[in-house]
Parts: C-alpha cells; structure tokens; sequence
C-alpha cells in the first residue's frame, strides 16, 4: 500500500495563470445532467415543509417527525464513503445511475407509505440512493474537465447543490397545499428517472491498473461507527430521559470508531488512507468544514421563527428572505472557482468562513420590527460566504487526495457538510435553550428571551466561523511541510 500523501496542486501558487475558455457546450450539458440527477437529494429540504400533514395524516405526535430526517440522515452519511470507494473500484458513472435508479424506486415507495413505520422503512431506502448519488457526483462533475479546471468544475456542482437545497421549501409549499405530503416524494421520481435516461452516454472513469478489492469490514465498521454517532448526538438533546441509550450509543461509536482506525491500519486496500490526517492541515481543513456547517445551520434551525414571530412579512414572503442564503451561495460559486484558478484555494475558504461568520453576527443584531433589507443582507452574506468555503473546501480535498480516490475525496466533502448540520442541530439547539432559560430567569418575558437567546447565539455562531477561517490559513502552511 502506498502510505506516502499526495501533493496536493494547491501547494503550486496558481498566479499568472491565463485565462481559460469556458466549457464547452457538450460538458455544460453534462454537468447540467449531473446537477439535474444529484438536484433530488437537495430538493429534500421540501420534505420539512410536509412534516405538519405528516404528523396529521398518521395521527402523531410532534417529536416523532424527528425519525423522518434520522433514518434519512444517518444511512446516507454512514454509507457514502463506502459509496466513494466503490465508485473509485467499479466506476462513479455506475453508481451514480444506480443511484438515480434506486432513488426513483425510493420516492414512489415513500410517497406510497400506508403506515408510519413503512414511511420511515422508505426513507431508509432513500438514504441509500442519496449516499450513491453524494458519493460520486462531485467526481463525475470534475472528471468531465481537465486538472486544471477542477475549481471550475466543483464550483458548477456547488451552485446547482445550492439551486436544489432553494428550490426545495418553495416547491414543497405549493405541492403539499395541492397534494398533501406524498408529494414531496413523487415529484422527484420523474427527475431522477430523466436524469439516469440522458446521462446514458456518460463516459466512464478510466480505468487505472487491475480492479482493486473493497473493503468490506471497514466499510460496515465504519458506517456501524457514522450512524451510532449520530444517534449519540440526537441522544444528547434529552441526556436525562435517555441516558442508557446516550452511554449504550456513544460506547458502540467509540468502540466501532477505534476498531474501523485498527483494521484501515492493516488492510491492504483501505476505504481512506488514515495517512492523509496526520497532515495538520488536511486534518484542519475537514474540521473547519464541520465548524463552518454546524454554525451555518443556526440560519436554518432558528431564523425561520424570528422571521414568523418577529416581523411582519406574510409566510411565503418569509420563506423566500430565508432563501436568500442559499441564493446567496448561489452567486459566490462561479466567483470561488475564478479565484481558485489564480491564487490557492485556502485564503478563499478562510474569506468565505469569515464572511459566513460576519453575516451571522450581523443576523444575531437584528430585533422586533426589523425592515425585511435588513435581514435579507445578513443572510446573503452569510451564503456568499458558505459559498465562497465550500467551493474552496471541496477543491483542498480533491487535490489533496490521489486521483484516483475522488470518489472518497468527494465522500468525504459531503459527509463532513452532514456530521456539520447535524452536530449543529443538537448543539446549537443546547445553546439556545440554555441561554433562553437563562434570560427568562433575568427577564421573565417571552420575546424577550427568545430574542436575547437568538442574539447571543446567532454571535457566537459568527465568532466561531470567524476564528475557523482564521485557523485555515494557519494550518494551510503546513500542508506541504
């Protein structure tokens, strides 16, 4: 096994380079292809809107909507880098389609869920597609260009990534008003399935020497590892009601954790080469992703009752200022993949973290009554600056990792923007409930104690994105020592 790290192409300064052509029209068709198939996972963010009719239509109470994103969530963040390394092994065109293919059978199974407990099998099943779909795509999108025009490429996939996570709560509105909650399944078979007929024609990864074998104990280990971490962080919201499962799941976390580092340790073909961490700053940098998502996911868990609760905009008007972080990422793309063609791609993540950082502590200044500019600039910052790292971010672990492990390499960017939102989900939810109990026994009013919770939060939020950017540029000059 070859232990020695690649240099990553960020270690060249890429100043002085000349400007290139855009794509060309059948690349841009490709990647529009690629961005169209891996929209239905993004396009999940319809489904929260749906929670409500769900939770009615099977007579529910509310905390059990929790498991609808649980079982969702942890399959596909505990399989994809499996996924990615089946995709380097067999081909990220086939699993990719495969995945097209299981996700359009997925949906309709959900959508057709007559029971709760079949709803919930269902999303299981979806989990899979979308860790097939995650774990492949951002190698597909960059395999279509040359080295060189690898931040281009993973700029293009980040947009349209974006594109899908705005798109999905103003479709899901109007879908379930018309349709009730099966229609935030169904509506993404026909894009999946339009998807996998056009990508026919995709041209296959070359192949590189004989077919290697997949690692097939640590991939189970490693997913028994994923999934009872983040059943340790759900547990951690009511530490005292379910401390036996909290101690049971973190025990098994730890235990399959320490087990997957001891067999990659002797395997001879490996899901991940454990070498690549020791490096401080690739071992940083995949940190600082799950800092910037976790403080990221403030805007999305508690910006959505501000904007109810606190000013004066009708809900469909409400919904969209919130989408304006994502348009916000929208727009810092293209911009990313320019800038990472002329200087490295550090500096751009630590500028897209601190400006992430800036529009959060500027979100948590606003109060009640606030004008609706107000809150939308925040926001967008907030999402240009999300959209500025990850570009830059995805591009750090693609030229660090060899290529023919992109599909790990892109595993593995997907997988740390999940262990982000989820870690943020548990903890910044533990945050704003103690420092809204805290201000309640200051203040005694509501409002007040959301607000002055709200506040605090949304700021440290923005420190700790801050700080983060300022640690990648640190640990950036230790990544070719």
């Amino acid at each position: 096994m070859n232990t020695a790290p690649h240099v990553p192409a960020e270690a060249t300064p890429k100043t002085g380079v000349a400007a290139r052509p855009g794509m060309t029209a059948r690349q841009g068709l490709r990647v529009a292809l690629i961005g169209l198939g891996t929209s239905v996972v993004p396009l999940d963010s319809a489904v929260n809107i749906a929670f409500p009719d769900i939770t009615g239509s099977f007579g529910l109470p509310i905390e059990t909507i929790q498991w609808v994103v649980i079982c969702y969530v942890l399959t596909h963040a505990a399989l994809m880098l499996a996924f990615g390394r089946l995709g380097d092994v067999f081909g990220y065109d086939r699993v990719f389609r495969a995945g097209l293919l299981w996700n359009a059978v997925a949906f309709v199974c959900c959508a057709a869920a007559p029971s709760f407990g079949w709803l919930l099998f269902c999303r299981f099943l979806q989990g899979i597609g979308a860790a097939l779909i995650l774990s492949c795509a951002p190698a597909l999108v960059t395999g279509l260009f040359p080295e060189d025009r690898r931040s281009r490429a993973l700029a293009a996939f980040t947009m349209m990534y974006a594109l899908g996570s705005a798109a999905g709560p103003l479709l899901g509105g109007g879908l379930v008003d018309l349709w009730g909650w099966p229609a935030v399944f169904w509506f993404r078979a026909p894009i999946a399935v339009v998807a996998l007929i056009f990508l026919e024609g995709l041209p296959a990864a070359p192949r590189r020497g004989p077919r290697e074998p997949v690692d097939i104990v640590g991939a189970g280990v490693l997913a028994l590892a994923i999934s009872t971490l983040l059943l340790t962080l759900n547990q951690l919201q009511h530490p005292g009601r379910q401390l036996f499962a909290l101690i049971a799941f973190s025990g098994v976390a730890a235990a399959s954790l320490f087990g997957f580092v001891r067999w990659e340790r002797r395997v001879a073909q490996p899901i991940v080469n454990l070498d690549f961490f020791r490096t401080g700053g690739f071992a940083a940098i995949n940190g600082a992703s799950v800092s910037v998502y976790l403080t990221s996911f403030a805007v999305m868990l508690l910006a959505p009752y501000y904007l109810v609760r606190f000013t004066d905009l009708p809900l469909p008007l409400a919904g969209a200022v919130l989408a304006t972080s994502s348009i916000g990422s929208i727009a810092a793309s293209p911009l990313a993949g320019r800038l990472i063609e002329r200087i490295p791609a550090a500096p751009v993540a630590a500028l897209g973290a601190v400006l992430s950082g800036a529009g959060l502590f500027l979100i948590g200044g606003r109060g009640i009554g606030t004008a609706s500019a107000s809150v939308v600039v925040p926001l967008a910052l907030q999402g240009f600056g999300v959209g500025l790292f990850q570009v830059a971010y995805m591009d750090l672990v693609m030229g660090t990792l060899p290529p023919q492990h992109r599909g790990v390499a892109g595993s593995l960017a997907m997988l740390t923007r999940t262990l982000g939102i989820v870690i943020g989900a548990t903890l910044l939810t533990l945050v704003f409930h103690s420092l809204q109990t805290s201000s309640l026994a200051y203040q005694g009013g509501a409002a007040d104690g959301f607000l002055s919770a709200y506040r605090a939060t949304f700021r440290l939020a923005g420190i700790v994105s801050a700080v983060t950017g300022f640690a990648v540029v640190y640990f950036a000059r230790r990544r070719v020592r």
